[in-house]
């Protein structure tokens, strides 16, 4: 540094604060906009990067995770708007409304009920805590489309691709002989290692009876829960799209522009029932 430059600093004290200030702000702001939360299911990332479960973390600028806008009170902020009863929204109008207009014939219609659904719920706390409407309507739209308004309980002609959905490089839950992993249940829990994790936090031994799914409508909701809580909340203050690539990411990027926009279609219309914009980010 220069004699002058010495000299000029000295004789002007507020050009050093001012200077030290600009360095103290850049050193601060670098590793608060570089956070990755990566939290648990049950975690919020706040706008800031940092996991925790109040309003300072799951209220205004939530990433992901059960977010809730402190400030909005009609469901329609970015994250779903605040949080709302699930039985008091998810009444037995709404959900007979999905599946009435299922086939007469559907095995679905003597399985899945709304009892069923309250009963899951009060056993699986955790999904209904802290979610919106938006998120209801996006829950029930992935349903709808997986079950065809839950008609169907288990995969179409499942025991016939059995075989497709055992991965046996995965040693921590290897396939039982004899039982397919094939979809079942709301969300068509899938894969050895989906029936094994699920298995293990439910405290059922999935991997060795993955037909339970399709045996009990609770256990078959409480499945649905698990995976949306594990694998699609953190990704849905996105945008629906998001939730759309989390469940099956292979219809995304012209994969199956038709089977997507059949999802944002009961999206849309769910949300229209429940009262709530559907927001952007749509589709994935």
């Amino acid at each position: 540094m220069s004699t002058y430059a010495k000299s000029n600093i000295i004789k002007h004290p507020f050009v050093l604060l001012l200077t030290t200030l600009f360095v103290f702000i850049l050193t601060v702001s670098k590793p608060v906009t570089s956070q990755n939360c990566g939290c648990a299911s049950d975690f919020c990332c706040s706008q800031y990067g940092y996991c925790g479960q109040t309003d300072d973390y799951c209220g205004d600028g939530c990433r992901e995770g059960p977010c809730h806008s402190v400030s909005a009170g009609d469901g329609n902020s970015g994250g779903g708007g605040d949080a709302v009863s699930l039985e008091g929204t998810v009444t037995p109008e709404f959900f007979n409304s999905i599946i009435s207009q299922a086939r007469d014939d559907c095995a679905g219609k003597g399985f899945y009920s709304h009892n069923a659904f309250i009963a899951a719920a009060n056993s699986y706390p955790s999904f209904g805590s802290s979610i919106s409407k938006r998120e209801i309507a996006a829950f029930f739209a992935h349903v709808t489309h997986e079950t065809e308004f839950m008609c169907y309980i288990e995969e179409i002609d499942g025991p016939a691709k059995a075989e497709d959905y055992c991965d046996r490089e995965n040693k921590d839950f290897p396939c039982a002989q004899g039982k397919g992993y094939y979809g079942r249940g709301p969300i068509q829990l899938s894969w050895n290692y989906n029936y094994g994790l699920c298995g293990r936090d439910l405290s059922e031994n999935l991997l060795a009876s993955p037909e339970k799914v399709a045996q009990d409508p609770a256990l078959a909701f409480k499945t649905a829960f698990w995976f949306w809580t594990t694998n699609v909340r953190g990704k849905f203050n996105q945008g629906f799209g998001a939730t759309i690539r989390a469940i099956n990411g292979m219809e995304c990027n012209g994969g199956n522009s038709a089977t997507v926009n059949k999802r944002i279609g009961y999206f849309r219309d769910y949300c229209g029932k429940l009262g709530v914009e559907p927001g952007d980010n749509l589709s994935c």
